[in-house]
């Protein structure tokens, strides 16, 4: 078939290609071949519009497109070195046309809707300006290394959006709904909070809720990011989109579909897409006043170093259409939204899920980081940190047997007694022969003939509790501690210790951000006592306590007046107000659901390490921006210079320009590690 032959076929494919729709070729060729070129046409559309293919290609098809020109581009020099002149010209058209089809719609598309010129449009214009002064193969080449930049920008883009097609194929489409004692198979979308379903080893959790039979390991990496399964049983909460690995579980669920965590990730990695950081925004309005200054100078260069310089006609429009190209942004437009795109992807893959370009931004410029106490810095349950007995007792029996007169409240200081005894002794618990709830005090029980009191200090024997241990119960109190007295037949027998502790990765955290050269703050609503105990384990800078939320937002309003860029983090409701008025909120993903929306960045496990990486991924994409920014402006300017002095040609100013496009947004590409 002659090439000709092989051009239109090419055109058609092309057609096809971008559009992705069906049309009649009724293309005939006057030189006989017709019926053989349709019918390899009609073949060719067979072919193409088989099931799935178009959308197997989407996601390759500016690469597949760039391919494509660079083979007519070779295919035109080959031609042209060897005579066939008219022949070359149409393969350098059809790398035109295949090459420079995405572009030139989205630039077209862009002006036609902003009524703003933008770097697409120089790049058409420089391709067709070095076409005119017979630069044919420059202009190919140029749109073809543009071609190639667009689609390392578009394969950024697809892998951040990658990370939201991961997370959504996690989610199952059925459930198995437990109804009067049958198994049905639903929808999860008519799933309604409520109702019982079965997971079975192997399965993923369709729907956020509660195990109310059955125990299991839970992989929660798509969640929190962290590989170790988690131990799950009765009255523990799951999430969708997790894997039930060992045990199978009857799950009562708690929220519907459209409200689970994972539903809510999903739309806080998209936001976090189309949000743009300020420098972006920056670039994009520097953008179209640029693109009209270089059209401006280009147009005087035409004709003044005719006249001011004596360059020939020739010379002149030969310079100007190099500084078409070379004065074009295009790397300096690249260099900032593949790199967000990638620090972003990085993050969510991490279980760190940031809203915005300009949140992630903002993170390397903090100067103080305010955190709340409670679930935040501590666990947020009571724990038991001592038990002091009466001389003469058995400790390990008093406690066991204060357990299980505790074991029938639902208080958190009830609870924490229990799960202490649990962890620590394996007999079974005793069932009180009477018991009284006293609410506001405490509980009095009666348990093997011994009468019990257990509260307050002022429930029990009071008088001697300034001299109980050697003054423990004041040095216990001193350090954070609530206090549990317990009295046995009228005597104090017993002291318990419970604390919020701190968690075990509090001060690894507070001390990384301190080395960083940030101010850290507790803010928390407990006595200064308390506050004072927990600032000192946790090894803040410093610390307010009785802290109301609008307190806390009034110490929030203070720090950014002293530091100017500062973050908070918390969990609860009552965070909420501080966490929008920080220029960067930071919520636990453990945290309630109005923290998880008021927030700016997420941390889907309660790891507050996590917020140091944050910070390095943050400082690492400002610094690649950086080098992308001062790396693309320098290249701009030597390309300029060298060109009005006379020692660029096209071919290198295409090269260099569109080169230094490849490099930034190949570097940026790097944060996706």
């Amino acid at each position: 078939m002659k090439f000709k032959n092989v051009a239109v076929i090419s055109l058609m494919t092309a057609f096809v290609f971008f559009k992705g729709i069906d049309f009649d070729y009724s293309y005939q060729l006057d030189n006989g071949e017709g019926d053989s070129l349709n019918t390899e046409a009609k073949t060719l559309t067979k072919s193409i519009n088989k099931v799935g293919f178009l959308e197997k290609i989407k996601p390759h098809a500016e690469l597949i497109a760039a391919g494509l020109s660079g083979g007519f581009i070779a295919a035109g020099w080959l031609l042209d070195k060897y005579g066939d002149g008219a022949d070359s010209i149409i393969a350098y058209l059809l790398a035109f046309v295949i090459g420079g089809f995405a572009k030139a719609k989205e630039g077209i598309e862009a002006t036609y809707e902003n009524k703003e010129l933008n770097v697409e449009m120089l790049m058409i214009f420089a391709a067709i300006g070095s076409a005119i002064i017979g630069y044919w193969t420059e202009g190919a080449v140029l749109i073809f290394i543009f071609a190639v930049s667009g689609a390392l920008e578009t394969y950024t883009m697809n892998k951040s959006h990658k990370e939201i097609s991961s997370l959504m194929k996690l989610q199952p489409d059925e459930a198995l709904l437990i109804s009067s004692g049958y198994e049905k198979k639903i929808p999860v979308s008519v799933l309604r909070v409520g109702d019982l379903i079965l997971i079975k080893p192997g399965e993923r959790v369709p729907s956020d809720g509660m195990i109310i039979k059955g125990h299991t390991n839970i992989d929660e990496a798509a969640i929190t990011g962290e590989s170790m399964p988690v131990s799950k049983g009765s009255e523990e909460t799951v999430f969708a989109g997790t894997v039930n690995m060992t045990g199978a579980i009857t799950v009562q669920v708690t929220k519907e579909s459209h409200d689970t965590l994972f539903h809510k990730i999903i739309q806080l990695v998209q936001s976090a897409q189309s949000e743009k950081s300020p420098s972006q925004q920056f670039i994009e309005r520097f953008e179209g006043t640029y693109v009209k200054v270089v059209l401006s100078v280009v147009l005087l260069m035409f004709f003044l170093p005719h006249f001011i310089l004596g360059w020939s006609w020739q010379e002149s429009f030969y310079r100007a259409m190099i500084l078409l190209v070379v004065a074009s942004p295009c790397a300096l437009v690249a260099s900032i939204m593949p790199a967000t795109l990638s620090a972003i992807s990085n993050g969510a893959r991490h279980g760190i899920l940031v809203k915005g370009g300009v949140h992630l931004e903002n993170l390397s410029h903090l100067g103080a980081i305010a955190f709340d106490k409670t679930g935040t810095l501590t666990k947020g349950k009571p724990e038991v940190t001592e038990v002091f007995v009466k001389e003469g007792l058995d400790k390990k029996d008093l406690i066991w047997k204060a357990a299980s007169i505790e074991s029938h409240s639902n208080h958190p200081l009830a609870n924490a007694i229990v799960n202490y005894v649990k962890s620590n002794i394996t007999k079974e618990l005793l069932y009180p022969e009477s018991l009284e709830d006293v609410p506001g005090w405490g509980v009095r029980a009666t348990i093997n003939g011994e009468q019990w009191k257990i509260g307050k200090a002022a429930f029990v024997d009071n008088e001697h509790i300034d001299t109980f241990a050697e003054g423990k119960a004041r040095d216990l109190a001193s350090l954070g501690n609530t206090l549990v007295f317990i009295e046995i037949n009228g005597e104090l027998s017993a002291i318990i210790a419970m604390k919020d502790v701190v968690r075990e990765e509090t001060k690894l955290a507070i001390d990384h951000l301190r080395k960083q050269g940030i101010h850290t703050v507790m803010l928390t609503g407990d006595s200064e006592k308390t506050a004072h105990a927990i600032a000192n384990e946790s090894h803040v800078d410093e610390f307010f306590a009785e802290c109301l939320p609008e307190v806390k937002v009034e110490k929030l309003k203070s720090l950014k007046t002293k530091y100017q860029t500062v973050a908070m983090v918390g969990d609860g409701i009552n965070d909420a107000p501080a966490l929008a008025i920080a220029n960067v909120g930071i919520a636990m993903g453990g945290g309630t659901d109005v923290a998880l929306e008021t927030a700016d960045i997420v941390l889907m496990k309660n790891d507050l390490p996590r917020i140091a990486e944050a910070i390095d991924l943050s400082k690492r994409m400002n610094r690649i921006i950086k080098q992308n920014v001062i790396f693309s402006i320098t290249v701009i300017m030597l390309l300029i210079s060298s060109n009005f002095f006379q020692m660029l040609d096209l071919p290198y100013g295409v090269i260099g320009h569109e080169g230094s496009t490849i490099l930034v947004i190949l570097n940026s590409l790097r944060l996706l590690k």
